[in-house]
């Protein structure tokens, strides 16, 4: 089994930031890619970006293009999201995700195991 727990939610105004990171244990062997997707409440999970095994190739949802950035500790299996220019409809419950491969994906299925989420909530 694998295990995901997300942290660094709260709430912001907007314009500010945020930094979420996701910490993986358990039973993880060999590459894999880590994404993190949102729910609003009334709304379907939505992909925001992902990051390859290697920590180089990554994916962003066009909401968030130039304001989040992915990454991921080389030396565990982490992975954080940066949020900044924070909106308010960026709030929702933000997930992280763990695909086992060589792959990178933005859609739901592509994605193995799954954390609790952490919400994120964003003022006017």
């Amino acid at each position: 089994q694998v295990q995901l727990v997300e942290s660094g939610g709260g709430l912001v105004q907007a314009g500010g930031s945020l930094r979420l990171s996701c910490a993986a244990s358990g039973r993880v062997f060999g590459p894999c890619a880590m994404g993190w997707f949102r729910q609003a409440p009334g709304k379907d999970r939505e992909f925001v970006a992902a990051i390859g095994w290697d920590g180089v190739k990554t994916l962003y949802a066009e909401s968030v293009q130039g304001r989040f950035t992915i990454s991921r500790d080389s030396g565990k299996i982490t992975v954080y999201l940066q949020m900044s220019s924070l909106k308010p409809e960026d709030t929702a419950v933000y997930h992280c995700a763990l695909d086992m491969g060589f792959g990178i994906g933005s859609d739901y299925g592509d994605y193995d195991y799954w954390g609790q989420g952490t919400q994120v909530s964003v003022s006017s």
